[in-house]
């Protein structure tokens, strides 16, 4: 079995022993590095690819999943980069999603779509491994890595940024963080019965809160200055023995 990590912006020197390999999936090819740490491999797959060269829409979320299933692949850490509408929540700041409000328009977010399959629909009590999320603040501690708290992730659809009615709105409807990645990726981890949780970075305040305009130089400074040791931290849990009976990630999948 190996473990993954899905590297958002500014995630994607994980290790130095890396080969780079490819793999061609039913819905499309994925690139990515394999890394070895202590004996185990772990897989770790740019979500923009290498030179962050593929918008959030244009992402093909399910040959990327697929290919780590084909990989065999049986836990996933993600991270996202994202703007913060909760006051208590910085730039620079990380956290962890448990929860997520889907405003994507045009993304495929599933396997299943009948056809010649079966019809199936995907439970989501706990949209985010509670195993992993518990490993993560536990590591986390050890790694120097403060983790401001849990966020309800809104995903949109990208790639322009949101207006501030728009914010506003997810606000009201329980929003802390808004991001353009982590809907349907982690959906299909669910769909292929993978163990998925996700860390975000706050890079910057969401349209109309603090009353600033959004700039790059912002965002990048503010994955900088976590990016090293949360990918070090995903590592020392992702090495180690996990207890795959703790959860019911590969137990979400309804079939009719």
């Amino acid at each position: 079995m190996r473990r993954a990590i899905i590297g958002g912006t500014g995630v994607y020197d994980a290790g130095s022993e890396v080969k780079t390999e490819q793999l061609v999936t039913a819905y499309g090819d994925v690139t990515y590095d394999v890394m070895k740490v202590e004996g185990r491999e772990i897989i770790f797959l740019p979500r923009h690819g290498k030179k962050h060269s593929t918008p959030p829409h244009k992402i093909n979320y399910r040959a990327n999943m697929m290919a780590l299933k084909m990989l065999d692949v049986t836990h996933v850490y993600a991270t996202v980069a994202v703007g913060s509408m909760n006051d208590a929540y910085e730039p620079g700041d990380v956290f962890v999603i448990t929860d997520f409000i889907d405003f994507t328009k045009s993304r495929v977010q599933t396997f299943f779509e009948g056809d010649d399959g079966p019809v199936a629909h995907v439970e989501m009590t706990e949209p985010y491994c509670g195993t992993l999320r518990a490993a993560f603040k536990e590591q986390a501690q050890k790694s120097g890595v403060e983790i401001k708290g849990d966020a309800v992730y809104v995903c949109t659809e990208g790639p322009r940024f949101e207006t501030a009615a728009e914010i506003r709105m997810y606000h009201q409807m329980g929003g802390d963080v808004v991001g353009m990645t982590n809907v349907p990726e982690s959906v299909l981890a669910k769909e292929l019965g993978m163990c998925y949780a996700a860390v975000g970075v706050i890079t910057n305040w969401c349209t109309g809160i603090e009353g600033k305009h959004i700039e790059g130089h912002q965002i990048a400074e503010s994955m900088e200055k976590n990016k090293v040791k949360i990918t070090q931290t995903f590592i020392e849990v992702l090495k180690e023995e996990i207890d795959v009976n703790s959860c019911k990630c590969d137990r979400s999948l309804i079939v009719l």
